[in-house]
């Protein structure tokens, strides 16, 4: 699982050190692609393929709505690879996307972690207020 909040820098040809503890969980590969926010998600290998792939190759190809997500997911992804000291590379494309040019954040999410600018994660954070935060969840039982 990815847990934590960490900052780094992106190089001018794009490379970003990964935290250790995330290259460890990431293993045997990984893939990136645009979140449904304004931010890159990191997939393991194994999730992408068993799980996001498999999900999204079930929808029906008349769906519209389908079709787009499948572009959506298919069209912004990459495979990862790292070089010699832990650093990725990140595609200009998915760079531009989101903003993200000298700094970023990364930023666990349990069974994947996102990439955020800084601007764009602290422009989040200034909308979450704790106590709707509470009763909004509440529900779930925490």
């Amino acid at each position: 699982m990815f847990f934590g909040r960490y900052e780094h820098s992106i190089d001018e040809k794009g490379r970003m050190t990964i935290p250790a503890r995330f290259r460890e969980e990431l293993g045997m590969g990984a893939f990136i692609t645009r979140g449904f926010d304004p931010n890159l998600v990191v997939y393991t290998s194994s999730y992408f393929n068993n799980t996001i792939s498999k999900k999204v190759d079930e929808m029906r190809n008349l769906d519209p709505q389908a079709r787009a997500l499948r572009r959506f997911i298919y069209s912004n992804a990459s495979p990862l690879e790292f070089d010699k000291v832990g650093r990725i590379l990140i595609p200009q494309f998915l760079r531009d996307a989101v903003d993200i040019h000298e700094n970023a954040l990364v930023i666990g999410a349990g069974v994947y972690f996102e990439i955020w600018s800084p601007n764009a994660w602290e422009a989040l954070n200034v909308q979450l207020d704790p106590e709707k935060t509470v009763q909004q969840y509440s529900d779930l039982d925490l």
